[in-house]
């Protein structure tokens, strides 16, 4: 197994490139690393997804692509370059600019995301305001990205507010809204949670098609397998702050070569083959990210952990041609070497 000298597959037209990102959250108990070199690409017009647990950083990772941190939030290394320039580094004025422009985001609660006292009509208009056209131009290219995504008479429910819509109806808006302004990348953070499972795949199926028309990249977060399956062309895995594997969907989801992915995978209900009243889970639970960590993050949940496991944090190997894993067990010809 080859040891990879990057820390991520690389594109020739990535949109976005993540590098060696660093994340602390200041606490009174101390500090915690909630993102730890991770390394990540999402080529132009391509779909990328992160899974992981709840707790593995995937949204963490998503409000610091945005810009959207807490005030106890401090990115300590690395970069974060978009359409080649470093969002770290930009003014507050400059990233701003990008953000509802070339920058888009879907977030995670539908019932949330809009302004409750504000009609729907203004807040998609507002969203435009990077557009120089008449007011009755903006209004116009809301209805028809409101058509678009599935709102019936558009025309005339412009004008009602977020609770006159049903909570799947909310999602539609918040995706319409945020493809409104044709942004390079799209960020979705779980926007399928809050929907029942009816709702979940038309969502998806609209995502894929308005994707496909605009041609923007999506960085599509989700616990999800069957739906990042389903959407995305890459997959990145993330367990407690650090990406342990990534590479395209079906080398991924056919050949998983970290312990963690393929726990991941065979506790998808999606997998089950006999009828049970128990759902697989991992052993253990995910590490406190307070203080520094040695060794491999995921060892005391490993059923393969062996003593390096302990002592040294594993490096990236190449599996594939497009597939990379930090896992010590991959370094096999070194193994048998020693």
């Amino acid at each position: 197994m080859r040891r990879h000298d990057q820390t991520t597959p690389m594109s020739d037209c990535s949109l976005l490139e993540i590098r060696g990102l660093n994340l602390d959250f200041g606490t009174p108990r101390g500090r915690v690393h909630a993102l730890r070199n991770v390394s990540l690409d999402v080529p132009a017009g391509r779909v990328v997804g992160i899974v992981g647990e709840s707790g593995s950083g995937k949204s963490t990772l998503a409000y610091t692509v945005m810009g959207l941190l807490p005030e106890n939030a401090e990115v300590t290394d690395g970069s974060i370059l978009f359409e080649g320039r470093d969002l770290l580094t930009l003014s507050s004025q400059a990233r701003r600019g990008l953000m509802g422009d070339r920058l888009s985001m879907i977030f995670q609660d539908p019932m949330t995301a809009l302004n409750p006292v504000r009609t729907i009509e203004n807040q998609m208009i507002d969203i435009q305001h990077h557009e120089q056209r008449s007011r009755s131009d903006k209004r116009a290219r809301a209805i028809d990205m409101l058509k678009r995504v599935g709102i019936p008479d558009p025309q005339s429910r412009i004008t009602n507010h977020p609770h006159q819509f049903s909570g799947g109806m909310r999602q539609r808006i918040c995706i319409a809204m945020a493809l409104l302004v044709k942004p390079a990348l799209l960020i979705a953070d779980e926007p399928t949670t809050a929907l029942d499972a009816t709702l979940e795949v038309q969502i998806i199926h609209l995502l894929k098609d308005l994707q496909r028309e605009i041609g923007c990249s999506i960085l599509f977060v989700s616990h999800h397998l069957g739906v990042v399956a389903e959407l995305c062309d890459h997959v990145a895995v993330m367990y407690a702050g650090e990406v342990v594997e990534q590479g395209a969907v079906r080398d991924i989801f056919h050949n998983p070569a970290h312990p963690y992915t393929r726990a991941l995978l065979e506790c998808d209900p999606g997998r089950i083959r006999q009828r049970t009243r128990n759902l697989p889970t991992i052993p253990g639970e995910v590490p406190s990210l307070l203080g520094n960590k040695k060794g491999c993050i995921f060892r005391p949940r490993c059923p393969h952990a062996f003593d390096r496991c302990v002592q040294e944090t594993p490096v990236v190997y190449s599996v594939g041609a497009d597939q990379v894993a930090r896992c010590h067990l991959l370094d096999r010809p070194r193994m048998v070497a020693a």
